[in-house]
């Protein structure tokens, strides 16, 4: 064999080497990974059996998986039979050790120790997560509780303000743990809110639903002082708070201040020297605040007409369907008045074919004594044109919030269903000298 030919038959060789050595080692390659794959399938078998024994029984398969280990320290926890605190430790840190960046095993981590009272070890595995995963509203919560228990008043106010930033709906629990964890307005305003109205309106409705109107009314400086953007129906429910509270004082600044605020939407509405808003309709109602007001009732429909003004373009419209004796009063409107002073009122009403004896009226009340009728215009019946209703009348020495509505009363006839349309323009309530 020359040698030529002998070099040929050694590649040959060398090749088939190669070729059956990469076979060998592919083969091996995949049978480790079907025996690897088998171990984790059947680790995930048992995990998924949710019991101690059986998670136990994962482990055994799947030892690199923190998610068992992690699994395994919140049964031990909660379920297992012994009471010392430290036996799950060991769960949560491997858990940790085997995904050292996942922010949540840190986190559950750092719950374990605070558990264990371990709390130098508890707040490091906590910061950790924290520096993992900063905007996690779930770490940033825990996190505030253990740091309010531990008196880190700052850090847990700092972790609130991120869950608040979050899509979470809990606003309300927040609210509720830094309120009994501070006892600080102030602080929970300058550290805790998010320069967003919408949360600080939030707040103000959670002090208000807490009855302290002092922690609201700041909450609503607050808001004021830095200018942030809202809409005005937001304030609303302030607004309705003062009214709840007998504060006309306070609600009339703030209508005021909001006058100032949105000039667009309220201040066409005003118009010296009459004390009603928007009374001749030519605006839409806000349904809040010194606008009007209108309840839905089933049997009527409350609309703004176009068509039949008394004066200007438009006017309120109200239809009656004929299949209701109604005790009609859901139209309506505060106004802010003084005390011992002479009024003039004054409106106009016209009916078509509104039915039965009763038919609609003015009325008006004090806001805070709702059960005293200041005065009642006459009822309005039948088919008319535009009436004109005027009376004057002077308020009480503790009067300082009006209920102007347009009301009727329930038929006591055997015919009581009412059926028509009323329209109502040019409302005024205007001091006499």
């Amino acid at each position: 064999m020359s040698l030529e030919h002998r070099k040929i038959v050694l590649a040959m060789s060398y090749k088939q080497f190669f070729t059956l050595s990469a076979r060998f080692c592919l083969a091996f390659a995949l049978l480790f990974c079907g025996y690897k794959a088998g171990r984790r399938g059947l680790g995930d078998f048992y995990f998924r059996k949710e019991s101690l024994a059986s998670i136990e029984t994962a482990i055994k398969w799947d030892g690199e998986n923190p998610q068992y280990y992690n699994a395994l320290g919140t049964l031990t926890h909660f379920y297992g039979n012994s009471k010392d605190l430290d036996e799950s430790l060991p769960f949560y840190e491997n858990a940790a050790r085997l995904s050292p960046y996942d922010a949540h095993y840190s986190n559950d981590l750092g719950a374990a120790y605070d558990w264990a009272g371990r709390t130098d070890e508890a707040l490091s595995a906590f910061r950790r997560a924290l520096r993992l995963f900063p905007l996690s509203p779930e770490i940033n919560w825990r996190f505030a509780n253990f740091a309010f228990r531990t008196h880190r008043i700052r850090e847990g106010l700092a972790a609130l303000r991120v869950v608040l930033r979050s899509t979470t709906p809990a606003h309300r629990d927040v609210f509720l743990l830094a309120t009994r964890a501070t006892r600080d307005n102030d602080a929970i305003l300058e550290e805790m809110l998010p320069l967003e109205a919408s949360t600080f309106f939030e707040y103000v409705n959670f002090q208000i639903a807490t009855g302290n109107m002092a922690a609201a009314e700041q909450v609503w400086k607050r808001v004021l002082q830095l200018k942030l953007p809202f809409d005005l129906s937001e304030a609303f429910p302030y607004l309705d708070a003062l009214i709840q509270h007998k504060e006309a004082g306070r609600l009339a600044a703030a209508w005021a201040t909001l006058a100032e605020r949105f000039p667009a939407e309220i201040k066409p509405r005003l118009s010296p020297p009459n004390l009603i808003t928007n009374g001749g309709f030519e605006f839409d109602i806000l349904n809040g605040g010194l606008d009007w007001r209108v309840i839905p009732m089933e049997s009527a429909a409350v609309s703004v007409d176009s068509q039949e003004a008394l004066e200007g373009s438009r006017a309120m419209r109200i239809d009656f369907d004929g299949k209701r004796n109604l005790n009609y009063e859901h139209v309506f409107q505060f106004v802010a008045v003084e005390p011992n002073t002479r009024y003039k009122f004054s409106g106009s009403l016209r009916a078509d074919g509104i039915t039965t004896d009763s038919g609609l009226r003015f009325q008006i009340f004090d806001a805070f004594d709702v059960g005293n009728l200041l005065l009642s215009t006459a009822s309005v019946v039948g088919t008319t044109g535009w009436l004109p209703q005027q009376v004057e009348f002077k308020t009480r020495a503790d009067t300082r919030l009006l209920i102007v509505r347009i009301a009727r009363p329930l038929s006591t006839k055997l015919d009581n269903q009412i059926r028509g349309t009323v329209w109502i323009d040019q409302v005024s309530l205007m001091a006499l000298n």
